[in-house]
Parts: C-alpha cells; structure tokens; sequence
C-alpha cells in the first residue's frame, strides 16, 4: 500500500523539508484589505506582518474549500492507496471537518482524516513522522496509530504581546484588555480539549517565557528523547536567542526555530511567542 501525508499550511513546515518528505499541504487563506492570500503560496510570513502594519482592519482567515480538498485527494489517487490528512485543532478551525466531509466524495483512495488537536509546527512533528512511517511502507491505520501514540506527549504554550488581538477576536473582554495592557500581563495560552484557552497570566514578557521554561524542564527530567520548537511572530532574532540559550542548557533537546504564518498570526498578533516539544519518534 502507498500512503501520501497531506497536511494544512498551518503546520508551517518549511517547503524543503516538505518536498524532501514529499508531504503534500492544501493551505488556508487570509483575508488582508478584501483581497484573499493563500498562506505558504500567495504570501509569506514576513510579507503578512508588513501588510497588516498599513492596514486599519484586522485581517480575517478561513479554511480550505471542500473542492480544495477533493481536487488533491483525487489528484493523489493516481498514485496512491491511502491518504493521512493532518490538520490543525477541529476546535479552533473548521479544516479538519472538511478533510473528513471529503472523504467521502472521492473514490478510488482511502482517506484518513487526522486531528492533530493543536497548530503550528508542532502540527507538524505528526505530519513529519507520518512521511517518515511512509517512506517505510508502513499502513495508514498502522501510522495513524503511532500519530495517536505522538499525541501523548506533544504539549505548547503560546505568550502573546498585544492583547488587543485576543479582544477583538472575542477572546478577552474591552476591559480585560486595557486592564491587562496597562498592568503589562503577558497570558500564557495552551491547548485544552482542542480548543485554545488561558492557562496563567504573568506580568511581564521575560516572566511568561522563563514560566514556559520551567514546565519544559519538568518533561526533560523524564529523562526521554525530546524535539521542541521555538515559534515567533516576526520576532526571528529573539527566537534565535532564545535556542542558543535553550540549546546550551538542554544539549541533548532537538531544537528548532519556525513562525507564526498568516493565518495564526491574525489570531495572537505581532510579537507573540511560542514554545512546542513532543518525544523524538524513530
């Protein structure tokens, strides 16, 4: 059985290791000044912050046509049996429902839809390893099975900059915000039961990530193999400070750097921080 890895732009997976794994990615778009951008085709991540600096509105973004969907999965279907489809938390966005409405409207190609229950690259560490299942004639159900087994100990905090973003989206109320800016509070954000929700409010910026640092360290005493990623909304000097820090205190941690692309960068804003990690696989 041939299997293909599909995945969404939101896995930020750089286009290299993309074509090197021959991941496939059907991308999201957002929306700047009524025009329509498809992330990770139409506009980069450095491109997108710029843009929103001229623009008075907040962008928008939405998911992936169902034709999107169909049109890959049976462009796919020449070539191969099955198909993983990997998309960011169905608690956060509507992509994963439609990778799974698409399903069955294509014949000739086994589909398997897959909820990675969180964004960004951490995302895609599951698409990364499923290509890498792949590459070793392994069966879908079999390389779903291991993504299911990956999900148990992949975790992400966020710390966000502005909290304006948070408000506008609904996130935080007027006051909440103004209060919370006033007092420098920088909301340290996860991932619960696929949806993103507060998890501590820190007051400053070098708190909040020495506070993300701590709970890491508590997963490094378990002594297992770990990759983890430092993500960044246009903040790339500081993220690489930040590893060359990390790298030196944990060697024997898999670090790398990625962003906050498009589509979730409208949601948490300029300047936000993340940090992901989950047990080396393989």
């Amino acid at each position: 059985m041939k299997t293909a890895i599909v995945t969404d732009s939101t896995a930020y997976i750089p286009k290299e290791l993309r074509d090197q794994l021959n991941i496939h990615m059907i991308p999201l778009d957002v929306i700047i000044g009524g025009k329509s951008y498809r992330e990770e085709v139409d506009i980069s991540a450095n491109d997108f912050y710029e843009l929103v600096k001229k623009e008075d509105k907040l962008p928008s973004t939405s998911q992936p046509a169902l034709g999107s969907f169909v049109d890959l999965y049976e462009s796919l279907s020449k070539d191969y049996d099955e198909v993983i489809s990997i998309h960011l938390s169905s608690g956060i966005s509507g992509t994963f429902q439609g990778a799974h409405q698409a399903q069955g409207m294509v014949e000739g190609i086994e589909i398997h839809p897959f909820d990675s229950e969180i964004s960004c690259m951490v995302q895609g560490y599951y698409a990364v390893e499923a290509a890498r299942l792949a590459k070793q004639n392994l069966a879908a159900k079999e390389i779903v099975a291991k993504l299911d087994e990956l999900k148990q100990s992949v975790n992400a905090y966020f710390m966000v900059d502005d909290l304006s973003h948070l408000q506008r989206g609904g996130r935080l109320t007027s006051a909440q915000a103004i209060i919370g800016s006033l007092l420098q509070v920088k909301p340290l954000l996860h991932f619960e039961d696929k949806v993103i929700v507060p998890f501590e409010k820190i007051r400053t910026r070098k708190k909040a990530l020495k506070r993300i640092v701590a709970i890491f360290e508590q997963e490094v005493n378990k002594g297992e193999p770990l990759q983890a990623v430092i993500i960044h909304a246009n903040r790339e000097k500081e993220a690489h400070e930040w590893k060359e820090e990390l790298q030196e205190t944990y060697p024997d941690v898999d670090f790398t750097v990625s962003y906050f692309g498009p589509v979730i960068g409208t949601h948490l804003g300029e300047g936000a921080m993340g940090f992901g990690w989950s047990r080396k696989m393989g």
